[in-house]
């Protein structure tokens, strides 16, 4: 196969090929398509830039390895998403149970205006302001940040997020529903006090 050939290959018949083959240079073509957008989510869960490269490193070492139970259910950009988002939660945890108080995770390139916009009930969203909902965020759980960021930030469908979190939209729904009324709760507290309760 050409070179030219693979690289206008879908992400999902190179996945396919991939696995059939262990390729390293058809891997390099997923890397290629991938790096960045998985380098950027990372960096929100490191304390800059190494250890995001780290994280980055791992994750595609961890998704070579692992490329073989993606069953095309979702886009393979959806599962890489997730796989990338899960990879960090279970770094930051596994930081978390070495420290005595949990690793902030960073929020700096989190465009997170648009969270709420699909549910009326949720007015608050639109009223907050980002720079304090992005430190707000900063004291969330990685797990509720997680898909809050999948939701809001990567525009993921619920069934998106069924699909590529492996649970029931029933649930998706409800997480989302926790998750945003824990960050509404914690951003009055930030507003009225300042900081956190």
């Amino acid at each position: 196969m050409t070179a030219d050939a693979t690289h206008s290959l879908t992400d999902e018949a190179l996945v396919e090929a991939i696995v059939k083959t262990n390729d390293t240079m058809l891997f390099e073509v997923l890397y290629d398509r991938y790096a960045t957008m998985v380098y950027n989510k990372c960096y929100g869960f490191a304390n800059g830039v190494d250890e995001a490269k780290d994280l980055t490193q791992d994750v595609f070492l961890r998704v070579f390895v692992k490329l073989g139970s993606f069953k095309g259910k979702s886009k393979f950009s959806t599962w890489l998403y997730a796989f990338t988002y899960n990879h960090c939660v279970n770094y930051v945890t596994r930081n978390t149970a070495k420290k005595f108080e949990k690793k902030s995770v960073s929020s700096e390139n989190v465009d997170i205006q648009n969270i709420g916009e699909d549910i009326d009930s949720t007015r608050e969203f639109q009223n907050m302001r980002v720079e304090k909902l992005k430190k707000v965020m900063e004291l969330m759980s990685p797990e509720e940040k997680m898909i809050l960021l999948l939701k809001y930030e990567d525009n993921l469908s619920i069934k998106e997020l069924s699909s590529a979190l492996d649970i029931g939209e029933s649930a998706v729904k409800m997480r989302l529903k926790r998750a945003k009324e824990k960050l509404v709760q914690k951003y009055d507290n930030y507003t009225k006090n300042g900081k956190s309760i």
